[in-house]
């Protein structure tokens, strides 16, 4: 498949979906959850990440998930968030699955997104589940945030050891799709990379966009070489 034809087959799909992952975060400055000398304060962020360390030192967690939130403020949605919003503007029907957290989809418009991995700008309440978005002044402040109910709030991310509550309904949505864009994604972290192979099972077309081959290249229609801002928006300008 040639990149006019993946524009072509993009343009004429009736249910597009697209899975997004860590690179495309990456292109904004970033830094991905498991880079080289992935180390938070000499911790490995997998140790935090997790419902047994929040438990056992909130304030460390928070500290990390602050650390991380001033790295999402201090950069922006790139050319290959845009492309997918701009995208699903003019097709009705496309569906965007991300693994990344840092809400840029959304920044840059998206709108029927559904967010695997949970929201690292959201607060999300401990006990009664209620959930706002982050304030840049609570960051800020020593105290730990708690809801209106008194419980303490965490972010609103999908720790290790916990359900990605949404990979039913992006496996559903995977499964009625005619065309898949996988952007910017390992394909090593399950269940998300699957959602590909089942489009693929229910005859889409698989389209991939990263640097380097992935598991998922080998079910690929068509697998281009290169930075997800730098290929989306010619692949996904034929949009109607």
């Amino acid at each position: 498949m040639t990149p006019d034809d993946a524009r072509e087959v993009l343009a004429a799909a009736r249910r597009p979906v697209a899975l997004t992952g860590a690179g495309v975060s990456a292109e904004s400055g970033l830094s991905t959850f498991r880079g080289p000398g992935g180390l938070w304060n000499d911790r490995r962020p997998e140790e935090l990440a997790t419902p047994e360390a929040f438990a056992a030192d909130p304030a460390l967690v928070w500290s990390f998930y602050r650390w991380r939130r001033e790295r999402v403020r201090a950069c922006a949605p790139n050319a290959a968030h845009h492309a997918l919003a701009a995208f699903e503007a003019a097709h009705e029907g496309f569906v965007l699955i991300t693994q990344n957290v840092d809400g840029y989809h959304r920044d840059a418009g998206s709108r029927a997104v559904i967010e695997l991995h949970g929201n690292l700008m959201i607060d999300r309440c401990s006990e009664c589940g209620a959930e706002r978005p982050a304030d840049p002044r609570r960051d800020a402040a020593d105290a730990l945030p708690r809801c209106a109910c008194g419980g303490l709030e965490r972010p609103g991310v999908v720790w290790f050891g916990e359900p990605v509550t949404r990979i039913e309904e992006a496996f559903a949505v995977a499964g009625e799709a005619d065309a898949f864009l996988v952007a910017g994604t390992s394909a090593q972290v399950e269940p998300a990379a699957s959602a590909a192979r089942v489009a693929k099972r229910a005859g889409a077309a698989v389209i991939e966009v990263n640097p380097e081959a992935t598991p998922l290249t080998s079910i690929a229609d068509g697998a281009f070489r290169g930075r997800a801002a730098a290929l989306l928006p010619g692949l996904l300008g034929g949009a109607r």
